[in-house]
């Protein structure tokens, strides 16, 4: 009979189409679990093959000295019935028992018993052959280690392989069997020579300029190729930890430095964030995965160079020297003096990089530093910080870390902290909707809108124009006006509420001038709910009499300032405000106040000129009066503000000519040294400062005087050129100011008065003779200029 042939064929690639998922699906399970059970067997092999190794290793065979012991209920059970009474038995199955015993098989033996003499003589000769295969070690020999090899694995099971581990003798213990013979002989150490001053000086230059060397090689591998050299960062970064005492503290300065340029030279214009999962399991291109190892890398790399940079701060700041540094205590200042720079460097270049919220934390607690160097690089980069940040995630991380430290050290900080506070650029902020302008948003429209209000083609193009507009906005790289707004507010709350905090709680601290000078530049952006309080506050703080000149200024000029911006709709009368900066005005003066007038200045523009609808004429004819006085006996820069003043309100209050006039405009006597200006009769009085002030030494000075002398003309002779016509007073006294110690422009010495003392001297030396005649005879010839000095001895001899 022929054997069955196999007709089944291979299912084609169309048949495999028609095959059901269910039958698709349970191939799959056949084949997972079939794989299953091979890995399970495979495991229970590996088992099996560590647990014979293990036994191999571990097993220790009985002596046989040690006889197995019955347990204790054995013995108990033979002794009853060794001990069991015949008598209790029956004849019949006694002799039965016997009968049986007599006619026993082997099988039915108890064998440790009942067995005969020759098979227990067998069975000890087979105990002693194998008790005499088992290898025996002697107890002087020591214990030799094994190497256990692979097992081999045969029909009877797996059998272990070991082997003995050659000992090979060392050079080290053959020195050292010597050591004992060399004992008593001395070693002998060659002294080190001696260096000079100089050839120790030439070493440490050598050094220096092997280490300059190097670290220039290394910033320019780097620079020139980042994506290939980026792990020589973290040999450049090594030689922040210089173990050379002679240059030290010079290589690490210089790879500070270096490496800072490095980073702000190598890094992108983007934040690099960590890659997902995902993304690190997905397959990309070469050129993508070495972009990212670059990234990987230099993110790293950064993060360890910051770390080492506020180490070094902290070593400086604990003082405390490190077993294996070879930095003396002294140098540290300077390497922290370093680190801080190049933290303040990082912070400003790299505003958009990682870290940067941590660089402002490590930053902004050193501004309070006792190191007056430090504290200064600190603030200004702050400031800087301050001054660039167009969008403001900087500066409220900065101002969040500043309000945290003001507030934990209990109000205890420099003034210089919150003195920053006033480089922030924030101009307009949210309002609450009951004041926002109704005006509507622009904003893009949702699917549901869409699918209401426009066709299927209108839809498409509205969404491609709102995609094309948000790939403009990313372009230009510009944020969003309500983003900004809503920054700025979150920056100004936090602010203001530093500022309360220190009005309510330490008004007599060192913080209050920057306080109150804070709030006359912020004042306008205040909630008007805050308006009353503060403003009592304000007058409380001036009636108390604490207050330094300059601190009194700053609470009149928050004061308007809070009442020139929303406050316009509040019905109030700062008449006390008024009254207390015309008692004071006079406290101004050529010495330490001078700075004070920019102040001054700042307030007579609010209080003045942009509240002139609330301020009545006898109000400011007061004020011009004291001010045209106030002129006489301040600097030249701020007669000149102070006439600039006295010229715009001229022109806001034209009845107010009536003080260039001689003649008394009215009933009463003008009373100066009252403290009130509407009840002390200005316009009984006249300008007459400002004919003095006509002869005043400074050009400008002059000429302001006889512009407002002539009723402060638009046009004529005496009217004022561009320069000057069209500038305000701050601006005018900040051009003019003389803390160069020269005038601007230069004072021309009076050249008649000179002559006239000369001339009416009684004695005269040689060298009044040679300033005289050098004076008068400089574009004279030598032998006109001898003849003359002759003739002028001659007549003075006489």
């Amino acid at each position: 009979m022929k054997p069955k042939r196999n007709n089944k064929r291979v299912p084609s690639f169309r048949k495999l189409l028609k095959t059901s998922k269910v039958k698709l699906d349970n191939k799959l399970k056949n084949k997972q679990f079939k794989q299953q059970n091979f890995a399970k067997k495979h495991r229970k092999e590996q088992k099996q093959l560590r647990e014979a190794l293990r036994d191999a290793k571990f097993k220790v065979h009985p002596p046989l000295d040690q006889p197995k012991k019955k347990d204790k209920e054995e013995d108990e059970d033979e002794m009853e019935e060794e001990t069991l009474p015949l008598d209790m038995i029956e004849e019949d199955d006694l002799e039965m028992m016997k009968d049986m015993a007599r006619r026993a098989s082997f099988l039915t033996r108890d064998l440790s018993s009942s067995e005969p003499v020759h098979a227990r003589k067998r069975k000890q000769e087979n105990v002693i052959d194998q008790y005499e295969k088992v290898p025996r070690r002697m107890q002087a020999e020591p214990e030799k280690d094994l190497i256990h090899l692979l097992p081999i694995k045969d029909k009877r099971g797996i059998i272990p392989q070991s082997m003995e581990k050659p000992v090979v003798p060392t050079e080290e213990e053959g020195e050292e069997k010597e050591e004992p013979e060399e004992e008593g002989e001395e070693y002998k150490e060659e002294p080190l020579p001696v260096l000079t001053t100089e050839e120790i000086i030439l070493q440490r230059k050598t050094q220096l300029q092997e280490k300059k060397i190097k670290i220039a090689t290394l910033s320019s591998s780097i620079l020139s190729d980042p994506e290939n050299n980026v792990k020589k960062l973290k040999e450049l970064r090594s030689m922040l930890m210089e173990q050379d005492p002679n240059v030290a503290v010079t290589v690490r300065k210089l790879a500070m430095v270096s490496l800072t340029e490095v980073f702000k030279d190598i890094t992108p214009s983007y934040k690099i964030r960590p890659l997902t999962e995902a993304e690190k399991a997905s397959k990309v291109k070469k050129e993508t995965q070495k972009l990212r190892e670059f990234e990987e890398g230099l993110v790293c790399q950064y993060k360890f160079y910051l770390e080492n940079l506020e180490q070094t701060v902290k070593d400086w700041k604990q003082m405390k020297l490190k077993k294996s540094d070879v930095v003396s205590l002294k140098a540290y200042k300077g390497l922290a003096e370093v680190a801080v720079k190049c933290l303040c460097e990082l912070m400003l270049s790299l505003s958009h990089f990682n870290f940067h919220n941590n660089i402002i934390v490590m930053i902004v607690p050193l501004m309070n530093d006792k190191s007056k160097r430090i504290s200064e690089t600190c603030c200004e980069a702050i400031k800087k910080l301050f001054k660039q940040d167009r969008v403001g995630y900087a500066a409220l991380s900065a101002v969040k870390v500043i309000s945290g430290i003001v507030k934990s050290r209990n109000y205890d900080v420099r003034p210089e902290m919150l003195q920053v506070l006033l480089h922030l650029r924030i101009k307009e902020v949210e309002v609450k909707k009951d004041t926002e302008d109704l005006n509507v948003k622009k904003k893009f429209m949702t699917c549901k809108e869409k699918r209401k209000n426009l066709s299927r083609m209108q839809r498409k193009w509205k969404k491609a124009e709102e995609k094309l507009e948000r790939e403009l906005l990313e372009a230009e790289a510009s944020e969003s006006k309500e983003k900004k707004l809503k920054l700025h507010t979150e920056t100004l709350n936090i602010v203001f509420l530093t500022y309360f905090r220190i009005l309510k709680r330490a008004q007599k601290s060192l913080l209050l001038p920057a306080v109150l000078e804070g709030l006359a530049k912020f004042a306008h952006l205040i909630n008007v709910e805050f308006f009353d309080d503060l403003l009592a506050v304000l007058h409380t703080l001036i009636a108390s009499g604490d207050l330094t000149y300059r601190e009194s200024l700053h609470c009149v000029q928050t004061a308007f300032n809070i009442l020139s911006g929303q406050g316009d709709v509040l019905n109030i009368d700062p008449l006390k405000f008024y009254n207390h900066l015309y008692k004071t005005l006079f406290g101004l003066h050529a010495g330490s106040t001078n700075d004070d007038v920019l102040i001054v200045l700042h307030c007579l523009d609010v209080m003045l000129t942009k509240r002139r609808k609330q301020v009545s004429q006898q109000r400011a004819l007061a004020f011009i009066k004291r001010l045209s006085t106030l002129a006489l006996h301040v600097l030249p820069n701020s007669s000149i503000g102070i006439l600039s003043t006295n010229r715009t309100l001229l022109h806001t209050f034209p009845r107010a000519d009536m003080l260039l006039d001689n003649e008394s405009q009215g009933s009463g006597l003008y009373l100066p040294e009252m403290d009130e200006p509407e009840f002390c009769n200005a316009q009984n009085t006249a300008l007459w400062e400002l004919h003095s002030l006509q002869r005043h030494y400074h050009p400008v000075v002059k000429r302001f005087a006889a512009h407002l002398c002539a009723g402060a003309p638009a046009e004529g002779s005496q009217a004022l050129k561009h320069d000057l016509g069209r500038r305000s007073a701050v601006e005018l006294f900040e051009d003019y100011s003389t803390n160069g110690m020269t005038f601007n422009p230069p004072v021309a010495p009076c050249a008649t008065k000179k002559k006239a003392s000369f001339m009416e001297r009684d004695s005269y030396s040689s060298e009044d003779l040679k300033e005289f005649i050098k004076s008068h005879l400089d574009n004279s010839s030598t032998e006109m200029q001898l003849d003359y000095a002759r003739h002028l001895k001659a007549e003075l001899c006489k």
